[in-house]
């Protein structure tokens, strides 16, 4: 073997130990196996058009070698800039969310973005705990679902001094922007809608997290203004699933509730509402109609097709994006408060 062979051959030894003893490989690990300085090699990783090309294949075959990965973290800190979203959710189960996350996501990765997914499971004390995590990650922006936050979640949030997004719901006091519908309109909406339909007696099927409560309130709230209308009440669990929509509607029915219609909080809770009346052997809707909220795909094809309140998934998911885009770059953001509405889509429950 010549010369040079036989010291590439011992600073791979060396760096071999080297490596072994610290867990990872360095910057500087690399620059020594390539026979360079370290500003050299990253020059070549942020800057490979200035490197010389011999130069830079020998510092790609060094950093192929080691496995070398570089610290977005650290360069993130000299440049203000980590290009990491946080995206805090009640749960990706539901679709309705993973839907919007997946826009969410969509639009952030055409600007060189990623997204780091944190659940609650509807709990304020989990999106605390999750908040005060991601931060330690000095993310460029976040993305939260909802407008209520406990008080240390806010000046945490209010302290970190980036842009944040708060979406499915609206406020006229948002932390930074926010991006959604009104809970309470929706529940006075689907009131007015089923009392125009000729419905007396009406019952509901409600989760139980804080954006459910607000429109189940709203609804009885508009019932009780017409007066000589039956209202019959279930909540369920957060988390809800087709079970529940099942249990929901038959602890109406055992408990008295005759014939009408039910408003449900979710298409999930509707979709188990529609089984149990079903294998009660209830007309639909002749005897009983059926309402649910969030128009997920499948929301069309149940037998019979089912009404239900929609919202436009893609646009809350992309919109949220370009908000935080926008105030990540410095650019205006002309409205800080943005209401994408929703519409009642009738069909064959109702």
């Amino acid at each position: 073997m010549n010369y040079t062979e036989n010291s590439n051959d011992a600073k791979r030894r060396e760096l071999g130990s080297s490596t072994r003893a610290t867990g990872s490989v360095t910057l500087n690990d690399v620059a020594k196996l390539a026979d360079v300085s370290p500003i050299t090699v990253s020059r070549a990783i942020n800057q490979p058009n200035k490197v010389a090309p011999k130069t830079l294949e020998r510092i790609s075959q060094a950093i192929s070698r080691t496995g070398y990965f570089p610290n977005q973290l650290a360069s993130g800190l000299a440049s203000r800039r980590s290009h990491l979203i946080a995206a805090i959710v009640p749960t990706m189960a539901n679709s309705v969310h993973a839907e919007t996350i997946s826009f969410f996501c969509d639009r952030l990765r055409d600007s060189g973005y990623q997204v780091l997914l944190g659940e609650t499971g509807y709990s304020e004390d989990q999106e605390e705990s999750l908040i005060a995590t991601v931060l330690s990650r000095r993310p460029d922006g976040i993305l939260l679902t909802g407008t209520s936050h406990s008080k240390t979640s806010r000046r945490l949030l209010i302290g970190a001094d980036i842009p944040v997004v708060e979406t499915w719901d609206l406020t006229p006091t948002p932390i930074d922007v926010v991006i959604g519908f009104s809970h309470q309109h929706i529940g006075q909406a689907v009131a007015e809608y089923l009392l125009n339909k000729g419905y007396r007696h009406i019952g509901i099927v409600s989760a139980s997290d804080n954006r459910a409560k607000i429109r189940a309130r709203v609804f009885i709230e508009t019932l009780a203004r017409h007066g000589n209308i039956e209202v019959a009440v279930s909540f369920v669990s957060e988390l809800t699933n087709f079970r529940l929509g099942r249990e929901g509607l038959a602890h109406l029915l055992d408990n008295g509730f005759g014939e009408g219609a039910v408003f449900c909080s979710s298409d999930t809770l509707a979709q188990g509402a529609l089984a149990e009346a079903q294998a009660r052997g209830l007309l639909i809707p002749d005897q009983l109609a059926i309402i649910g909220l969030g128009d997920q795909p499948y929301a069309a094809h149940t037998y019979p097709a089912l009404t239900t309140v929609r919202f436009d998934r893609e646009i809350m998911g992309r919109r949220a994006a370009e908000a935080l885009l926008a105030r990540i770059n410095g650019e205006p953001v002309t409205e800080n408060c943005i209401d994408i509405g929703f519409s009642i889509l009738e069909r064959e429950t109702t």
